[in-house]
């Protein structure tokens, strides 16, 4: 695997961004709501991925008392099945354990099977179904819990 850096996202990231959210959603975030989380969310905590100086990936999370809302997380299509996106989580997580969260937890698509295997894999567990989350199609999410503490230290 080349070598990937993960680091703050900043505003000049986001043409980047969008192509890979747009690639990667059916009903993307708007660019707008990129920059209101970058420049309007104290509790915001968003990351870029970068292999070989290109922005490949990003994650964003809401970080709350002493836990974390992954609000999203997406790899550039040509760089999925490489694990880029566990890259990517686990750096993210050690992070946040510096800083003081010991939960995160996330909604993802009751069919997004790969997306599941890789939550399972960094030790998120199944805790609810949020009936007909997605708006697109009216699909169930699952939400998943990890206590960082726990799972890092052990991965």
């Amino acid at each position: 695997m080349n070598e990937g850096k993960v680091r703050p996202m900043r505003m000049d990231d986001l043409e980047a961004i969008m192509e890979i959210e747009v690639s990667s959603f059916s009903t993307p975030w708007s660019l707008q709501a990129f920059k209101a989380e970058l420049k309007d969310n104290e509790y915001a905590r968003y990351t870029v991925l970068e292999v070989e100086g290109k922005v490949v990936g990003y994650m964003g999370l809401w970080f709350i008392l002493d836990e974390g809302h992954i609000t999203n997380v997406a790899i550039a299509p040509n760089f999925r099945g490489k694990h880029w996106g566990e890259f990517l989580m686990r750096s993210v997580m050690v992070k946040m354990i510096e800083e003081g969260m010991e939960r995160m937890t996330l909604e993802v698509r009751a069919s997004n099977s790969p997306a599941q295997s890789l939550y399972s894999r960094l030790g998120f567990k199944t805790a609810g179904i949020r009936k007909g989350y997605y708006a697109d199609t009216g699909e169930d999410a699952l939400i998943m819990w990890v206590d960082l503490g726990m799972e890092v230290n052990r991965a």
